[in-house]
């Protein structure tokens, strides 16, 4: 990767994970405001993750088959830009349901795909272990930077700047796929069957048991933490300072994770991430106080960044060559598209029907029973290669 490349793939991950930034904290407050009730704002967040159903493994396929990842990362991101200006001229409920779906169906392919050029490039340089943190936590820092501004920025004006601010985020990601490129692609004859033969291997479907699991547990964060907040009485920008900090953990951890990922296999670092998401949503849970509610955000560098990152790096090890695309379109169809979406729908019922601290409580079994899925795995060093 030039320099100048490395930045256009940088400022795509800080602009896509800005936009995130926006979505996740303050979608919900949006709705809320728009006169919805929580769970008509539950079954509208859960787009983001029903859209990752199908999406991503989708545009996985036609990746691999024209391969061109870069060339679809343009067209989705423009497209999405546009379609996400027609927030300003809805009304219903069934209308922001409709325009959830498509929005975030078309914006689904542009992690799984960024993902794999990047992984790819650096895997070409033999620099993964090295660049892919420091590429990678300039999402975070995206993240952290629109949660402090649109936390500040909605909590002296109004929810109402909402779409203007998202249409701007979305506009410059558009622009900013025109700098982005990776090493050129093999063409590859796709053979009938082989994504299949991969998917027999039982360590592959352990790992993405684990993956789904895992973002079931964050599903309640992702859709009900910032509600969970307000009802504990903090406003609007300490609410993004809540969101902010656990974005900065993961920044300080893809930062050194070079020296995390060259020591410890990816399965121990996965179990260590497992472990420490038991403890955080416990906590989050039974002591909602502002102390420790910190010290639960910072664990956000265990649950999201390590888990993340190790994930990343186990899915090479089944996925490669023109079969790389879809392998990331599937962990991101199973863990975030499956798991989010029923872990959001589940969290949204118990948040109705029992106490919202229940629904932390749900989370942090979920971590577990990741953590059962992903010690089934067998020792790599003892698999035929």
């Amino acid at each position: 990767m030039t320099p100048l490349v490395r930045w256009a793939f940088g400022s795509f991950f800080f602009l896509y994970f800005a936009y995130i930034g926006l979505v996740s904290p303050f979608a919900s407050l949006f709705f809320l405001d728009r006169g919805f009730t929580v769970i008509e704002i539950a079954i509208l967040m859960s787009m983001l993750q029903v859209t990752r159903i199908i999406g991503p493994f989708s545009w996985g396929w036609l990746s691999d088959y024209l391969s061109n990842r870069i060339g679809i990362i343009r067209f989705c991101a423009c497209l999405g830009a546009l379609v996400f200006t027609a927030i300003y001229f809805l009304h219903s409920y069934i209308s922001f349901f409709i325009w959830m779906f498509v929005l975030h169906t078309i914006l689904s392919s542009l992690m799984p795909l960024g993902e794999s050029a990047t992984v790819h490039a650096l895997f070409k340089d033999n620099s993964f272990d090295k660049r892919y943190g420091r590429l990678r936590l300039w999402g975070s820092i995206g993240f952290i930077v629109m949660v402090l501004f649109a936390g500040e920025l909605f909590q002296r004006n109004s929810i109402e700047l909402y779409p203007l601010v998202g249409a701007i985020v979305l506009i410059a990601l558009a622009a900013i796929t025109f700098l982005m490129h990776e090493p050129k692609l093999e063409r590859h004859k796709m053979v009938k069957g082989e994504f299949w033969v991969v998917l027999l291997n039982p360590d592959v479907r352990w790992f993405l048991l684990s993956g789904f699991f895992m973002q079931f547990a964050h599903a309640a964060l992702y859709v009900f933490y910032s509600l969970y907040l307000a009802d504990l009485g903090y406003n609007k920008f300490q609410i993004g300072l809540f969101w902010a900090l656990g974005v900065f953990a993961e920044v300080v951890f893809f930062y050194y994770q070079s020296k995390v990922l060259s020591r410890l296999d990816p399965e121990v670092v996965l179990q260590a991430s497992f472990g420490i998401g038991i403890i955080r949503f416990v906590l989050m849970a039974f002591l909602p106080i502002t102390s420790v509610l910190i010290i639960a955000q910072i664990m956000h560098a265990g649950t999201f960044a390590a888990h993340h990152s190790a994930a990343t790096k186990l899915l090479q090890r089944w996925f490669t060559g023109p079969l790389q695309a879809r392998g990331q379109a599937l962990m991101a169809t199973v863990s975030y598209g499956l798991g989010g979406t029923l872990g959001g729908l589940f969290a949204g019922w118990i948040w109705e029907s029992a106490q919202p601290r229940d629904v932390f409580v749900v989370s942090a079994f979920a971590c577990g029973l990741a953590g059962m899925a992903i010690h089934k795995l067998r020792p790599y060093q003892n698999l035929a290669r």
